[in-house]
């Protein structure tokens, strides 16, 4: 029962019982009955102007209470000249003040983060109570390569990307930096805020790939440079000693003397190799910037297929080529491009143990080229240290090959991947913008 029934139904009672008691007390005397009849009717009165101011109060806390409900933090109360009222408004229209500047606060803020978040140049995902995406900014979109309803709503540990792959084993609080297609470097990051007592999951993730690509160029090409000087330095004064005195003939007069005349010309042959070997190095850190230009991508494919065929075919090797009958011009730098086909397709026939298949194939609508071959594949440990400098899975590599590949490229904005497909094919993919 509310409070305002049960007022009026004991102001009701009060008065029934009163002139239920005056009936009989001043039954006889009309006039004390008259007169007693007044004062009941004018505390009638009373009682009703009383549960009037009483309850104007409540309404208007009603009404207060009606805003708050509705956030509607701009309903004040005017000053009533009665001081009970008054103090009741004040406080009212103090809070009501304070909830509009707090609200107004959080607003900003919220609007703050949402813009912060969508120009973040950091991957940013926030997952609901369940750990479902409920928000992705650009930047994530960008790094996934995904379409936003491809996610949104979806368990991120439900979702088939080899980014999102290893969130599922981050602990909230931990990160971890990846390389999942041996080119590109990762940071991902997993933690969490409060959300109405709950906690929420968010995951950022960051490309670090250009400066990992920077520092690894700036601490190789000292390293080259250094190398390069001290051989130079070496095998230079050496070769000229030991060519002196191969055409000093007064020394050879004597037969048996040839032998070490052999070994001086193997030594100074070696050297020669080992000035060559610094110029492949050195070959990487002076690497020109590309001189492009339109050329036919299918003739030049055809003329690196005639060039390496002879190598092919001490291992049994086909050339399988796949191309429209139709022209694909791209802008690039020639010897550069050539360059870097020469490296794909001489990994991939050294990928293949005996008899087996490299296919060349493009797509000029997507503007893509693809080297495939069927051999032995990658796994999962060199994968991601193929494009590192210096590093080779074959006995006496360099670990230059594929480097030089990823900077000519990388120069030229070209994307490109090289993955095993299945255990007898292995795909070097090149997208040309």
């Amino acid at each position: 029962m509310k409070l305002r029934t049960k007022y009026i139904l004991f102001v009701v009672i009060i008065h029934l019982v009163t002139l239920a008691l005056t009936w009989f007390i001043f039954n006889e005397n009309k006039i004390w009955f008259m007169v007693s009849e007044v004062f009941v009717i004018i505390s009638i009165v009373i009682a009703w102007r009383l549960y009037i101011q009483l309850l104007q109060p409540l309404k208007t806390l009603m009404q207060g209470v009606e805003a708050i409900k509705d956030r509607d933090f701009n309903v004040k109360f005017l000053s009533t000249g009665k001081h009970e009222m008054d103090q009741l408004t004040e406080v009212y229209n103090q809070m009501m003040d304070e909830l509009r500047k707090e609200r107004t606060r959080q607003e900003q803020q919220h609007f703050f983060l949402e813009k912060l978040i969508f120009t973040s140049p950091t991957g940013i995902i926030i997952l609901d109570y369940d750990d479902n995406v409920q928000q992705i900014n650009p930047k994530a979109l960008q790094l996934l390569d995904v379409p936003e309803q491809d996610v949104l709503k979806y368990p991120v540990d439900r979702l088939d990307h080899p980014l999102l792959q290893q969130v599922k084993r981050l602990s909230s609080g931990e990160g971890v930096v990846i390389k999942p297609d041996g080119i590109n470097t990762f940071k991902l990051q997993k933690s969490h805020f409060i959300d109405r007592g709950f906690p929420r999951h968010f995951i950022m993730i960051e490309d670090l790939s250009a400066e990992i690509l920077a520092a690894e160029k700036n601490v190789y090409g000292k390293v080259i440079r250094m190398m390069a000087h001290e051989v130079n330095n070496t095998v230079g004064p050496v070769n000229s000693i030991l060519q002196s005195a191969l055409k000093t003939d007064r020394l050879w007069e004597s037969h048996q003397f040839n032998t070490l005349k052999d070994a001086m010309q193997v030594a100074m042959d070696r050297n020669q190799n080992l000035n060559l070997f610094m110029r492949n190095f050195a070959d990487l850190v002076k690497l020109p910037p590309p001189n492009k230009k339109p050329i036919d991508l299918h003739h030049l494919l055809r003329a690196i297929a005639k060039l390496m065929e002879i190598k092919a075919g001490e291992k049994q090797i086909e050339f399988e080529l796949l191309l429209p009958a139709d022209t694909f011009i791209i802008s690039a730098d020639e010897q550069q491009m050539e360059q870097v086909l020469i490296n794909i397709v001489k990994n991939a026939i050294e990928a293949i143990a005996d008899t087996g298949k490299v296919s060349f194939s493009t797509n000029p609508s997507k503007k893509t080229m693809t080297i495939s071959d069927t051999g032995s594949g990658i796994d999962e440990i060199h994968a991601a240290n193929l494009f590192s400098p210096f590093y080779s899975t074959k006995k006496d590599g360099q670990g230059i090959g594929l480097t030089l590949v990823r900077e000519i490229l990388i120069h030229h904005d070209f994307d490109f991947s090289l993955k095993t497909i299945t255990s007898k094919k292995t795909e070097f993919i090149i997208i040309f913008n």
